[in-house]
């Protein structure tokens, strides 16, 4: 059960790692409504950062709204997204959909996203040690 919680270890905590994550974009995963960015780190664990603007919604319920939705999906799908940081940055539209279709929308981009680390692991495994 430990395994489904939200510890300090899997949160991107200040600037530095949000910036990080920015300028050293290795996956990004764009699902209309929001886009993931992840960056390879070395650390064993996957750590989320959540961007939600007030322009995209005003209120604070609703913008607490999709941040607990979105650490929620992150708890239940972070062991296959070891070792990245990842960004969630919320996009215009956001505040229509309803939690239902967001989780679907999230469990989508997880996939999507750790297809993406798998596929750029052995590729970089090939490079690293080529065949004889």
């Amino acid at each position: 059960m430990a395994e489904y919680c939200f510890p300090r270890h899997n949160r991107l905590l200040n600037a530095g790692d949000y910036q990080s994550v920015f300028n050293n974009t290795s996956f990004k995963v764009f699902a209309g409504e929001f886009l993931i960015l992840a960056h390879k780190q070395s650390g064993t664990h996957a750590r989320l950062g959540l961007i939600v603007a007030k322009k995209n919604e005003k209120r604070a319920v609703g913008r607490n709204r999709i941040k607990r939705v979105v650490r929620e999906s992150f708890r239940h799908h972070k062991m296959g997204l070891n070792d990245l940081d990842i960004v969630f940055l919320a996009r215009k539209g956001i505040k229509e959909i309803d939690n239902q279709e967001l989780h679907k929308r999230l469990e989508k981009a997880w996939a999507q996203l750790a297809k993406k680390a798998v596929k750029a692991k052995k590729s970089s495994k090939a490079v690293l040690s080529p065949e004889k």
